[in-house]
């Protein structure tokens, strides 16, 4: 009883986080996002599983793996920070999720399904990331990728992160590179992307 009280109370503090997070109307009025629950944690799993499939054979088996989590690991997401679903008429299009490191927030775990990308959701999803940075007063942002997922990385591009040298420079044998966004005082208060930029 005792872990199931401490995991409702991280939850709670995670909310509670979450919920400074300004209030900010969505790009795209389609798409609703909202903090995922254990509930979840299985429907993200497959969303994960089926966004990064078809790009498998780029992977190593560890480095796959560590990308499509297992329902069990996306719970332990859940509970370690906010992680955020992309609702397209009641669907889960997409998710994203981010963790405090060094001084800098990170963003892990970002999807979108494929049979419903190019809608918005990637876009919305990076800009509640963004929100809550500055809610939180972080000043950067940062991710990793692999270069074979050009689309993910014009999303990136357009959402105004640059490629850097900081490692790491492979997930269990499968490349990366890291992107960063610096938030200046009027991003801060502005998260956005390039004008007229649509989600890829």
């Amino acid at each position: 009883m005792r872990s199931a009280f401490v995991v409702q109370n991280v939850n709670n503090d995670i909310e509670a986080m979450a919920s400074k997070s300004p209030v900010r109307e969505p790009s795209n009025d389609a798409i609703s996002v909202r903090l995922a629950q254990p509930e979840n944690a299985e429907a993200i799993a497959s969303l994960l599983y089926d966004s990064f499939i078809e790009f498998r054979q780029l992977y190593t088996d560890a480095g796959f793996a560590a990308t499509a989590l297992p329902t069990e690991q996306v719970i332990a997401r859940i509970n370690e920070g906010p992680v955020w679903v992309a609702l397209l008429a009641e669907t889960i299009a997409g998710t994203v999720s981010v963790v405090p490191k060094d001084n800098a927030l990170y963003i892990r775990g970002m999807a979108v399904r494929p049979a419903l990308r190019g809608k918005g959701a990637g876009k919305v999803l990076l800009e509640t990331a963004e929100g809550y940075a500055a809610a939180q007063n972080f000043k950067r942002l940062f991710l990793s990728t692999t270069p074979f997922l050009d689309r993910a990385i014009r999303l990136y591009e357009k959402a105004g992160f640059r490629r850097i040298a900081e490692g790491p420079q492979d997930l269990f044998g499968t490349p990366l590179f890291t992107m960063e966004k610096l938030l200046t005082a009027a991003r801060r208060q502005k998260p956005g992307f390039s004008r007229g930029y649509e989600d890829v």
